[in-house]
């Protein structure tokens, strides 16, 4: 039997094992909107912007691991997309976005609704399509879900005609794929690997520096075998954080601007840094001449593009990090004899005497709402076993110090680009795929006014989240450097407009509640999570001058912390 083309991209999705599309309709994607509402394995949720489409799908991918998938119209609906397909190729998160556009025929003459799709988005993507031919839609989705998840993942685009999608064709689905231009990384170097045991042995101040590629390729159990097999100290990037528990002694916390002192200590003094699915970007790094100028570097990733890119590495072994760890795991049972225990002893003696400096202590005894103390009982409320998204600024740093992740996939937050408007999209993605799990989406009273009008889509398809506003009436991190690096001229920093977010949430038929005070913040929090099902707003005043430390300001090293 033939289907038209809009009947064989639902059924592409369907081999593919999707669950849910992320989108919103549009008249170059009329057809296939009538195809979904034809069927009923693959369900459409319908969002009220097209960014809140792609973060959505972005947060259920982050969560499952597996693909999200989006669907929007031609011109407005395309460019609307963009920032959420940088956030997910920034982060490497595997995504396909389906973009309507106008009828062949018109393609290039300035028609209604028309923009180049495809070029638009080319520096934004790992790779991306504009089907010419309806007999090419299968083939082509093969193509984009095989590239957007294997190797090192990333979003892919498919742009489609108006009339591909109206046209009829047999419908066949690829069973596999090889394409001639792309071979992801499938094998790692033995050679390579017995050269970075023999350094890892030997090393009398380790350091284990961990990022969002050991979660993306699932790689948190062979992490924590390899990591407790040596006891050599582990720090984690912002995207890296759950792959080993915050809650083990060999955890020294995040790294980075706004990473712990003995983080930070420990990667500018160490002499072997093992990275793991890091990519050393600048805040990590601090000032690059002066990054770990003692250390031997061994970097381990799947991407090759990623080796001695900003930093030079001396060993560089490229290779998927399950397969990596499996076989550097295997080893160490024999090696593990060459281990200085002395010097090991000794390292952990100075990385203990960092740890003493309590980097991340504040005034736990303040009447005005500390941001760190909510996320602590939050923290005790959940029991520190909820998935957390988060939007951008100093929210998404203290979420991150303070929320102490223990599992991977728990922490969802934009890290690459830093998109502001991302944890409630996100969240009802990762709600979506987990509607047992408690999900609580950490925000501020700026960036939460970037998608608030998700909360109409958490309404129709009764999503409970739970929102946790850190309101101190600024665009926290924007007056945080002003303070420091301004001399507090406070430009466009702060709101005199913000509405009421209780009323804002009772609108939408959710629940407001606004605590002022830090002796309320723990029984509002157990008061939310009581209501399973409805979504809770919670707007916490907290202290307007409250900084994130420590702080690495730019152009310094990583032992140039600013501490209060």
């Amino acid at each position: 039997m033939e289907l038209t083309g809009a009947e064989v991209i639902i059924e592409c999705l369907k081999a593919e094992g999707i669950d849910y599309v992320f989108g919103y309709p549009g008249g170059a994607v009329l057809h296939i909107y009538d195809a979904f509402y034809k069927q009923e394995d693959v369900q459409h949720i319908l969002v009220r912007h097209e960014q809140g489409a792609t973060h959505a799908a972005d947060g259920y991918a982050r969560a499952t691991g597996k693909p999200g998938v989006v669907l929007v119209t031609s011109g407005p609906g395309a460019t609307n997309a963009v920032t959420g397909i940088a956030t997910a190729y920034m982060d490497s998160i595997p995504m396909i976005v389906i973009t309507g556009q106008v009828p062949s025929h018109l393609i290039g003459n300035d028609a209604f609704q028309e923009v180049d799709s495809v070029g638009i988005t080319r520096p934004i993507v790992k790779h991306n399509f504009l089907i010419n031919d309806v007999n090419d839609i299968a083939e082509t989705f093969k193509k984009a879900f095989y590239v957007a998840t294997t190797g090192r993942p990333g979003p892919v685009v498919i742009d489609i005609p108006k009339d591909i999608t109206a046209e009829k064709v047999a419908f066949e689905y690829p069973s596999e794929m090889q394409m001639r231009s792309y071979h992801p990384a499938s094998s790692t170097d033995t050679g390579q690997i017995k050269q970075a045991l023999e350094l890892i042995v030997n090393a009398e101040r380790p350091m284990i520096y961990s990022g969002g590629g050991v979660i993306i390729g699932n790689g948190s159990e062979q992490l924590r075998t390899f990591t407790r097999s040596l006891g050599y100290p582990i720090t984690q990037t912002l995207m890296g954080l759950g792959a080993f528990p915050a809650s083990d002694q060999l955890s020294l916390g995040m790294l980075g601007m706004h990473g712990t002192y003995e983080a930070n200590m420990g990667m500018h003094h160490c002499d072997v840094l093992i990275a793991i699915g890091a990519r050393f970007d600048d805040r990590v790094t601090g000032a690059l001449e002066k990054f770990c100028p003692t250390a031997k570097i061994i970097h381990i990733d799947v991407d090759p593009a990623s080796i001695s890119k900003n930093v030079k590495v001396d060993i560089a072994i490229i290779g998927q990090v399950t397969d990596v760890l499996d076989e550097i795991n295997a080893s160490l049972s024999s090696a593990s004899g060459q281990i200085n225990k002395a010097a090991i002893e000794k390292w952990w003696l100075q990385i203990n005497e960092w740890r003493a400096q309590d980097c991340l202590k504040y005034d736990r005894a303040s009447e005005t709402i500390k941001p760190q103390f909510v996320i602590e009982e939050l923290h005790k409320v959940t029991k520190g076993d909820a998935y957390i998204t988060s939007d951008v600024g100093q929210h998404q740093m203290f979420a991150a110090q303070y929320y102490g992740f223990d599992k991977p996939r728990r922490w969802i937050n934009s890290g690459g680009l830093g998109t502001m408007g991302f944890g409630l999209p996100a969240a009802m993605g990762v709600k979506l795929a987990f509607p047992d799990e408690e999900v609580a989406c950490i925000t501020g009273e700026s960036s939460i006014q970037m998608c608030s009008q998700e909360l109409s889509t958490c309404k129709q398809y009764g999503l409970p989240l739970k929102i946790i506003n850190l309101n101190n009436g600024y665009m926290g991190m924007v007056r945080q450097w002003q303070e420091f690096f301004y001399e507090k001229r406070y430009a466009m920093s702060y709101f005199d407009a913000l509405p009421d977010f209780v009323a804002l949430a009772e609108s939408y038929g959710h629940v407001g509640i606004k605590v002022e005070k830090s002796s309320d913040v723990r029984p509002a929090l157990e008061e939310a999570f009581k209501q399973k099902d409805r979504l809770v707003f919670l707007d916490f005043i907290t202290d307007r001058e409250e900084n994130v430390y420590p702080m690495i300001p730019a152009g310094a090293g990583l032992n140039e912390m600013i501490l209060v």
